[in-house]
């Protein structure tokens, strides 16, 4: 019986994980697997690999062979190397970065919010377009009415000419 090293697919449509089997290589892509040895997610970010090492070791000596995707998996996790003797064991596995817990984001938005003077109230982008504009406005009419000399005009005469105007329309 001919033994393949493969992927089998699983997920959903357009967000697929693998899980790394040892398969009969008469099987179905995704049918019955001797047995599974890893995982593999691509789509995050940098992609998740994780291969038992000792169990692809076993299958490898056994004279199972691995499909060209999972010998390039088995080459980042060096497991590949490991059974070739090559150097370089190590592999170039990337480890994701740590995720920050939302306590550490809530102290550093209150850490550049201190460092920015402004008030400890939440304020979306359209209310604080708004108070820019009215802080902007509220700055300009000193401006205005300084420059603009004072003149004095009698409301009373005003008010009978526009009376006028829309009558004779």
């Amino acid at each position: 019986m001919a033994v393949k090293i493969r992927l089998k697919r699983m997920g959903k449509i357009r967000a697929p994980f693998y899980r790394v089997v040892v398969m009969d290589s008469r099987a179905k892509r995704d049918g019955r697997a001797i047995e599974e040895i890893g995982l593999y997610h691509p789509t995050e970010e940098p992609s998740f690999i994780k291969i038992d090492g000792e169990r692809a070791q076993y299958w490898l000596s056994q004279g199972a062979q691995p499909t060209e995707a999972v010998a390039a998996l088995l080459k980042v996790t060096g497991d590949w190397q490991k059974f070739t003797g090559e150097s370089g064991a190590e592999g170039s596995l990337r480890a994701p970065e740590p995720k920050q817990t939302k306590k550490d984001l809530y102290e550093a938005a209150l850490a550049s919010s201190d460092k920015e003077g402004a008030e400890h109230e939440a304020i979306t982008a359209k209310k604080k377009a708004d108070k820019e504009a009215a802080k902007e406005q509220a700055a300009a009419e000193p401006a205005a009415k300084a420059e603009a000399p004072t003149e004095e005009a009698p409301a009373a005469e005003d008010a009978p000419a526009e009376a006028e105007t829309t009558t004779e329309a």
